[in-house]
Order: structure tokens, then sequence, then C-alpha cells
């Protein structure tokens, strides 16, 4: 999946907590928001040079990439056949490291019970 296919498959499963996400789509997604807020948070300053502890627009980007970044997360749960709850563990410290340990890890072959693989569609 590319970087575009990406960031589609995440806007267009805004809100779809059911299916898979490949390795790379996660990862894809990661990156965008990681880029998002950089350029948020750059412009943030540029235009409120005086406002340290309100960034609106990091703010809007974060509130509007939250819901889908936790459906691309719950769908790469999906994708090792593990339940979306599992994400409830980035709550702890530890809980977040597993969570990134188990996001390295290659989804499960062929078909699971969340449905067919995404990289053979």
């Amino acid at each position: 999946m590319t970087f575009g296919e990406a960031i589609r498959s995440g806007f267009n499963n805004y809100v779809g907590f059911s299916g898979r996400a490949a390795r790379s789509e996660y990862w894809y997604w990661v990156l965008f928001v990681f880029l998002v807020n950089l350029a948020t948070s750059i412009l943030d300053t540029a235009i409120f040079p005086f406002q340290h502890v309100v960034s609106p627009l990091s703010a809007i980007a974060t509130i509007i990439l939250l819901l889908p970044g936790i459906a691309v997360a719950v769908r790469r749960l999906h994708d090792m056949d593990r339940a979306g709850w599992w994400v409830l563990i980035a709550l702890t410290v530890i809980g977040g490291i597993v969570l990134l340990i188990w996001f390295c890890f290659k989804g499960t072959d062929g078909a699971n019970r969340f449905g067919p693989d995404p990289l053979t569609r």
C-alpha cells in the first residue's frame, strides 16, 4: 500500500473499526499524522507567536485525526487476529510499548476472523 492509498483508506474508514489494516497502512498513517502535527505546530508558531498555552491549529488537527487514528490501530490489531479492545492497553506506559512491538509484527497470513488478508486484495 502506498502513502496516498493509506491516507485515503484512513479517511474512507473514518469510523470503520471492522476489517484489517496492513503494517504499511498503519505506519503510513502514523507518518501522515506526524507530518500534519509538525506542519500545524510550525503554523501555530508563525501565526500565534505569543500564545504558548493553546495551539489552535494543532488542537483542531488532533481532534480531526484522533478517531481515524484509533480506527486504523484497531484494524491493525485485527490484522494480527487480536481484538480491537487491546488498543485500550495504550492507556498504560507498558501497554504503549507492547502495542508498538505488536504493530511492528506481520499480520496473520490469509483470512482470519476479522476478514481477508489486506495484502491479497
